[in-house]
């Protein structure tokens, strides 16, 4: 687990389990309403097959309220409702710590169409909608969340992850930080807070091994190659 730009590291045992199984939660879900991914199958309790797809260097964070980085470098009060949700969306490049974006510089830098960017931010909010309200049912404040995508043809797909770690989440009624915030901020244990919130989500702690290969797994032509899902980059929120 990585926070601050790598400026603080650590290995956590189990953790990939919890976040592949929230994930891979969270896609079967998403491609249930309609919501194209690259997910294909889970392998084993921390690895998940998934399509190869071309990734646009795009990281699409969706707020709801405010907390994080936007506070640090806007006026908002920690805490309030953002309606309607904010969009942000970042440069995915280290080199350069990924800076925020306008529409005008995405297009410009060739880094999506105008008819992808506008794809893409519909898909973002639907899975805002979808997910706020499936996690409301735990309990669960989707305060921010940040999401990647690829191409398939012409198919935007969501890809890389939806976890803890690229998700700001809160206790309902407790306020209480239940994601990557424990570990940057010292707030507690933070496997117990993992685990904690995998059972809330998924109802159980971290995928079972061996799970049912989804039909057309092994159909690679016409639908990505398969893959193990790739480490996901941390990114400060």
């Amino acid at each position: 687990i990585t926070a601050f730009d790598g400026g603080k590291k650590d290995t956590l045992k189990n953790k990939g389990s919890y976040n592949a199984g929230v994930s891979a939660f969270f896609f079967e879900y998403l491609e249930k309403h309609g919501v194209k991914t690259h997910y294909l199958q889970m392998l084993d309790n921390n690895r998940m097959a998934v399509r190869t797809l071309p990734m646009i260097p795009l990281e699409v964070i969706v707020r709801n309220i405010a907390a994080g980085s936007i506070v640090r470098n806007y006026p908002f009060k920690e805490g309030v409702k953002l309606d309607p949700p904010v969009i942000v969306i970042d440069f995915k490049d280290d080199s350069r710590h990924d800076p925020m974006l306008n529409d005008d510089l995405i297009i410009a830098l060739n880094l999506a169409t105008p008819q992808e960017l506008k794809k893409i931010k519909k898909i973002s909010l639907e899975i805002n909608r979808l997910l706020s309200a499936l996690l409301a049912k735990q309990g669960i404040l989707l305060v921010d969340f940040k999401i990647e995508f690829g191409r398939q043809g012409t198919t935007i797909r969501l890809g890389d992850e939806i976890s803890m770690d690229s998700m700001r989440l809160w206790d309902t009624k407790t306020r209480e930080s239940l994601d990557k915030d424990v570990y940057r901020f010292n707030k507690g244990d933070v496997m117990a807070t993992y685990n904690s919130v995998a059972h809330r989500i998924t109802g159980t702690a971290a995928r079972p091994a061996g799970a049912k290969k989804k039909p057309g797994a092994e159909q690679k032509e016409g639908h990505g190659s398969l893959r193990q899902a790739a480490k996901p980059t941390a990114k400060k929120r």
